[in-house]
Parts: structure tokens; sequence; C-alpha cells
């Protein structure tokens, strides 16, 4: 049984992120199963993917935020540096012994949950507007690449 479900409040709409959540909770699921197995083996290799996966998001995510020009992209990306911080203490727990995947486990999610519905809904708008621009048929980038590459 899963220890996360996704919740369809959760989507921004914007699906490349929509995929990025659902992997994340799909790991902390992952994380889960690991801590109920009691393999300490496979719960090392689902924390280091959940901290790599996750720093991987948050770049791509401030991409967004930055090519968009959202005005709280700095404040953003420090509740991301936080977080990143507060997790790679974790993982160093971990490796020094400690058993942390039940205290792992809820606070990834809680603020996976808290960050999408709070933090990340506040950019959406722009970062819609921008990829928007960017596909619009009406001579945005992508779509003027298409049509000079495919006709």
């Amino acid at each position: 049984m899963s220890y996360l479900v996704w919740q369809e409040d959760l989507n921004t709409g914007i699906q490349v992120i929509d995929n990025q959540h659902k992997r994340i909770v799909e790991m902390i699921n992952h994380l889960h199963h690991a801590q109920a197995t009691h393999d300490r083996r496979e719960l090392g290799e689902v924390i280091e993917e959940l901290v790599d996966y996750t720093l991987s998001h948050f770049a791509f995510e401030e991409t967004l935020m930055e090519d968009a020009g959202y005005q709280f992209t700095r404040a953003h990306k420090k509740v991301h540096e936080l977080f990143i911080k507060r997790v790679s203490e974790y993982r160093l727990r971990f490796e020094a012994g400690e058993d942390v995947a039940e205290e792992l486990k809820g606070l990834l999610g809680r603020w996976l949950f808290n960050h999408i519905r709070n933090d990340d809904s506040n950019y959406v708008d722009s970062v819609k507007a921008s990829m928007h621009e960017l596909t619009s048929d009406h001579g945005g980038w992508l779509s003027r690449s298409m049509k000079r590459f495919f006709g």
C-alpha cells in the first residue's frame, strides 16, 4: 500500500512539472517500501535517488521561473536551498548508520505537498504565460523554429 497518494489539487497545470512531482511521490513511496522491508541497501539507494532527482527537479523549476521572469524566483530558490540542506543532513545521518527513514519520509511528504500547494502554485501563471509565448503559433520561438525546420 502506498504511503502517499497523488491528489488532483496538486496539479499545477504544467505537465512536465506535474510529472516530476508525481515521480517524487513515487520515490517517497519506494522509500516507504524499503523501510517496510528493512532493506538498508535499498533505503540508501532510494535516498540517493530522491536527493539527486530533487536537485535536478529544483534546477529545472528554477530555470522555468527565471525564463518567465517570475519576480519571486530568488525567494523560491532560497526555499529550495534550505530544503536541500535539510535532506542532505538526513543523507549524512543515514550514512553514519542512523535510522532516518521514518523521519525523512514524513518530512518529504509534508514538505512536498505543502510546497506544491503554496510555493509552486505562486509561479504557475508566470511560467504558463512564458511557455505559451514560446510555443505560440503567432511567432513564439518554438513555433518559429518548428516552421523553419519542418515547414
